[in-house]
């Protein structure tokens, strides 16, 4: 440029002149190169330079924020695939392509996000090779000792539920239940948990099948298959103590929104309206919380004798007779011909009579003397007061007399009739008693809140069954791990999801053990201290590995 030797150029600055001259020759070739950067004004990055993994997915991780998705779950995605890549480098790139944080949203919100264009990996039985992963269901893996230590994992082999070309069917069962417990409305859609690793470990698969697979298999099921998973697990409930000598009893209605010629209207209380629905039953334990029984094809001829299908389920397992003491039901549950039928077998029933109008004025006509006050349990240490009548009666189709208790103070306009063929049970008991029936109610409108009962793809029967059942055992899981949460334990399995059961964590698999390391939350230390008493658990379905659960030092 100044016309100097190139002798004197490298002596002044410090070069050998071979040296120098070499500069100078790949200087001139990179001027004529037109694909090169600018050489005068070029800048050297700071950092490492970007590795051909990260330049080959760095247009998916912009395309996933676009549809805004956040780094927990592009990570999610990207493991899914099989593409190793650190959350810190997620979030550079997206730093550097100009994005912001994201703002905090809903379960709700997350779930309408558009779905992401990838194919997610065919669902195949898990390796376990040595890997590490991102979950953002990890949480979901809590109840893996439950279904070990319980022998719900025998329960379900038991009941010969089909098995496919590519998994047992404990594998395909334990499928369904990742979702009917992660809150997943339905399976219409392949969603993000059909690319989520935690919830395929659960099932002992690399990721859940997708949604077609799931309508396929159900059409598979048969009604003895459902009964014989519900005797087994019944029989297991009895062993450990929890199912307690009462049973509330209660019908639901799970409607069908598409074309169902062949279905009955039933009255549904949450529409307040008929509706093109199927019947089912629910058997539920108001002390320990637990479903010990339910059956989605109940038909209008045969609904008064649903009582009685239930006695012989109940008496199907050996030494059931003598430990059920009460059935607590519904006004409209069955008839007086079957509760003779009950007290025969010699079952104590607490039940509603249906009033009618010549009765209500009797009631109305009795003298204030007649009446006595009552003060009856409440939720807490609070007591309620309430006007109670008690006496005997007769029934239409009811051999003998039947103490009949009359309730008012209730808050309700008409008085309530309670009729039991127990007539040594305290007033204040047998009042506290059948309010306790409400628990039924609170349980049926939690499955269809939270396991979406309500949201049925199908019109067949068998199918509604067999998901009924799953949310079922679904719906014990809960109740079994908020027996181990002490305080907790009076929370529905939304609460209980929400607040334990919903979590992200890095996933460590190795030859003996599987580390599942849970994202810092406020209830984590709860969770934790209940996961101690299984760290020796070993799960066949994982290769016989423990499961240890530790809490990360990230949120």
């Amino acid at each position: 440029m100044d016309g100097f030797p190139a002798k004197q150029v490298a002596s002044e600055f410090g070069y050998t002149y071979r040296g120098f001259t070499t500069i100078v020759s790949e200087f001139r070739k990179k001027l004529k190169s037109s694909d090169s950067q600018d050489p005068f004004f070029y800048e050297n990055p700071k950092g490492r330079k970007p590795t051909e993994q990260i330049r080959s997915i760095r247009q998916t991780i912009i395309n996933l924020r676009k549809k805004n998705y956040s780094i927990d779950d592009i990570k999610v995605i990207l493991d899914s695939t099989g593409e190793s890549i650190s959350e810190k480098a997620i979030y550079n790139i997206l730093i550097e392509e100009g994005f912001s944080r994201l703002p905090r949203r809903s379960l709700a919100l997350k779930q309408t996000l558009e779905k992401p264009k990838m194919a997610a990996a065919k669902s195949r039985l898990i390796d376990l090779s040595d890997e590490n992963f991102k979950s953002a269901e990890a949480g979901l893996l809590t109840l893996l000792p439950y279904i070990e230590q319980y022998g719900i994992r025998q329960a379900i082999e038991q009941a010969d539920f089909p098995r496919t070309k590519t998994m047992p069917a404990l594998n395909s069962i334990l499928s369904f239940l990742a979702l009917k417990t992660t809150n997943v409305a339905r399976y219409s859609a392949d969603d993000l948990w059909c690319m989520d690793r935690g919830c395929g470990l659960f099932a002992g698969l690399n990721v859940l099948p997708k949604a077609s697979w799931y309508t396929s298999y159900s059409h598979r099921v048969t009604t003895k298959m459902n009964r014989k998973l519900l005797s087994a697990l019944h029989q297991i409930w009895k062993e450990k103590g929890l199912l307690s000598d009462t049973v509330n009893l209660d019908f639901t209605t799970i409607p069908y929104w598409g074309e169902g010629d062949h279905l009955e209207n039933n009255w549904s209380g949450k529409r307040g309206k008929a509706l093109s629905s199927m019947l089912a039953v629910l058997a539920h334990d108001p002390d320990s919380g637990i479903i010990d029984y339910g059956y989605a094809g109940v038909r209008h001829a045969n609904e008064s004798n649903v009582v009685l299908e239930f006695l012989d389920f109940y008496k199907s397992t050996p030494k059931a007779t003598s430990e059920l003491k009460y059935l607590v039901f519904d006004s409209k549950f069955t008839n007086y011909e079957n509760l003779n039928k009950i007290n025969k077998e010699g079952i104590k029933f607490l039940t509603i009579r249906r009033r009618g109008k010549k009765m209500v004025e009797r009631i109305d006509a009795m003298p204030p003397k007649a009446w006595r006050t009552i003060r009856v349990e409440t939720s807490g240490p609070k007591k309620r007061a309430l006007k109670v009548l008690e006496e005997r009666t007769n029934l239409p189709g009811y051999e003998g007399q039947i103490r009949q208790i009359v309730i008012t103070g209730n808050g309700k306009i008409k008085p309530a009739i309670i009729i039991t063929n127990d007539f040594e049970l305290p007033l204040e008991k047998a009042v506290r008693k059948y309010a306790l029936r409400w628990l039924v109610e609170k349980t049926i409108s939690e499955q269809i809140e939270f396991f979406h009962l309500n949201r049925v793809s199908s019109s067949m029967v068998i199918k509604v069954d067999f998901d009924l059942v799953l949310t079922i055992l679904a719906h014990n899981l809960y109740r079994l791990a908020a027996m181990d949460l002490q305080e907790y334990s009076h929370l529905t399995s939304a609460s209980l999801y929400r607040k334990f059961i919903r979590n992200s964590a890095e996933i460590q698999i190795s030859e003996n053990t599987i580390l599942v390391q849970l994202y810092k939350k406020r209830n984590l230390p709860k969770v934790l201290e209940a996961m101690e008493q299984f760290e020796n658990v070993k799960y066949p379905w994982l290769g016989t590995r423990t499961i240890r659960f530790l809490g990360a030092t990230n949120s």
